[in-house]
């Protein structure tokens, strides 16, 4: 319960309006001092534009018929880690190629690590060749920040070396 004589503001909004008091802009005008962004899902779909099309095409020079759709690696990405997601998805149809004929664990782990740094390559080759899309108005919003003054930095998690090589051959 509020104190007595406390406004009652609902949770939510009063967590909402604590937020916006924690992250409002810090110039002394009101102006916006910096504009962060997120890579992976903000600046670009890196899952759905980069890591499946590099897993579809390690799959491939590999020899291997399989496709991962956007359908089905929206469904896989609920498992977190790339090896982790070959792993589920190979175990999962285990009557086809690769894992038909590799049965011993030792050697299916193996495989899987060779097809991610595989796939972590082409994944690479990706990111530099400059050919994900950014997602819609991003350019824009970083450019007329930037020409405004405002300081635009990128946080990630991501691989730092990809994160760099988006920020710099894309915007």
């Amino acid at each position: 319960r509020p104190p007595a004589g406390a406004a009652s503001v609902p949770i939510g909004r009063r967590r909402a309006h604590q937020r916006a008091q924690r992250v409002a802009p810090v110039g002394a005008s009101g102006d916006v001092a910096a504009l962060l962004f997120d890579c992976d899902g903000v600046l670009v779909d890196t899952e759905r534009d980069g890591h499946r099309v590099a897993f579809n095409e390690a799959f491939k020079r590999k020899g291997l018929d399989h496709v991962w759709d956007v359908d089905l690696y929206g469904h896989l990405l609920e498992i977190g880690g790339g090896k982790e997601r070959m792993t589920k998805y190979f175990n999962d149809v285990a009557d086809r190629e690769p894992f038909k004929s590799i049965t011993d664990a030792a050697a299916r782990a193996e495989l899987v690590k060779s097809l991610h740094l595989l796939k972590t390559d082409i994944f690479m080759e990706i990111v530099e060749g400059g050919t994900m899309p950014l997602r819609p108005g991003v350019a824009r919003l970083v450019h007329e920040a930037i020409d405004a003054g405002v300081t635009v930095a990128v946080c990630s998690t991501s691989n730092e070396r990809a994160v760099s090589t988006i920020v710099r051959v894309m915007l």
